[in-house]
């Protein structure tokens, strides 16, 4: 795969490509000061489901950082239930960690949690995901609506200009889904020759991706393009469809291994690829600077790039 790409500073809601910033580069793993009361800082890393492949990479990413500055990093996995989320970022709050980074389940159902850490003084880091309340010092995630945007842009060139195109949702109210939907219903719904025929939701979740997608292609005899909102969706999603016998063009979101298999495969034409690792790896190192008392950007959003079997070794 081509080498990890500039972490841009801005907006997480800019839909223009992102500026790359001579010099920038993506997180060093190792942030050049110490807890001033010399003591381990302690990080707490809530995660909405080790189950993805996506959330695994970004928790070792997360790991390699704390590893390398002597601290200590408490994950807790959410296993995609917003109450257990809550009842584990509570427990994090009892445990009197230094910060608390929530890769968040549900951006309004954790709210009350992100509250209990604010009356507690703990700082709270939402990463990929946003949360709809209570006080974020930071939030880190990947520029959603662009990678919206140049996944319908693809799906646009390798129509000539119309089809008929369906959409696999995530989790509805997450912010990943809100942003990804934004993006690519712009560029699509300005194209007089593109219809929209479905849009529908499947949790970010493999299996819900496969029955999603049964779902559309006996409703929509006529087809053309998929744009899925992750790849685990997306892989589920061409199971159906090689089962169907139908040829789409067909793009994911996320760019996890399995994706670029079934690119190198010819079996998906394409994903929009996030920075997994180093999203993880910044999560931590913006923590450890919350705890040396400095400075820390509001919205930290990172560049994606589409990765086709042209971008693949």
């Amino acid at each position: 795969i081509v080498g990890l790409f500039t972490l841009a500073v801005g907006c997480a809601g800019e839909t223009e490509e992102p500026a790359k910033t001579e010099g920038t580069e993506a997180p060093s793993g190792t942030v050049g000061t110490e807890a001033p009361s010399g003591d381990q800082p302690r990080i707490g890393l809530s995660v909405s489901t080790l189950n993805n492949p996506f959330f695994v990479t970004l928790t070792e990413g997360a790991q390699s950082v704390a590893d390398a500055n002597g601290a200590e990093l408490v994950v807790l996995d959410a296993n995609d239930d917003v109450a257990k989320q809550v009842s584990d970022i509570e427990d994090l709050v009892q445990q009197e960690v230094d910060v608390i980074i929530i890769n968040a389940t549900d951006g309004d159902g954790v709210v009350s949690a992100v509250e209990t850490a604010n009356r507690a003084g703990i700082p709270v880091i939402a990463i990929d995901r946003s949360i709809n309340g209570g006080e974020i010092t930071s939030h880190i995630a990947s520029n959603n609506v662009y990678g919206g945007e140049i996944a319908a842009k693809f799906i646009l060139e390798k129509l000539g200009g119309s089809g008929k195109v369906a959409e696999i949702q995530g989790v509805q109210g997450a912010s990943a889904t809100i942003e990804r939907y934004e993006g690519f219903h712009k560029i699509m719904e300005a194209e007089a020759g593109i219809e929209i025929v479905a849009s529908q939701a499947a949790d970010f979740d493999r299996a819900k991706g496969l029955t999603t997608m049964e779902n559309i292609l006996q409703s929509q005899p006529e087809l053309d393009a998929v744009f899925a909102h992750n790849d685990e969706m997306v892989l589920g999603a061409l199971e159906a469809i090689e089962g169907s016998g139908r040829d789409l063009i067909v793009v994911g979101f996320d760019g996890i291994d399995d994706a670029y298999d079934a690119i190198r495969e010819g079996r998906l034409d394409a994903t929009v690829e996030e920075q997994a690792g180093p999203m993880g790896e910044l999560g931590v190192e913006t923590a450890l600077k919350i705890i040396n008392g400095e400075e820390v950007p509001a919205s930290i959003p990172l560049d994606v790039r589409l990765m086709t079997i042209d971008d693949l070794d």
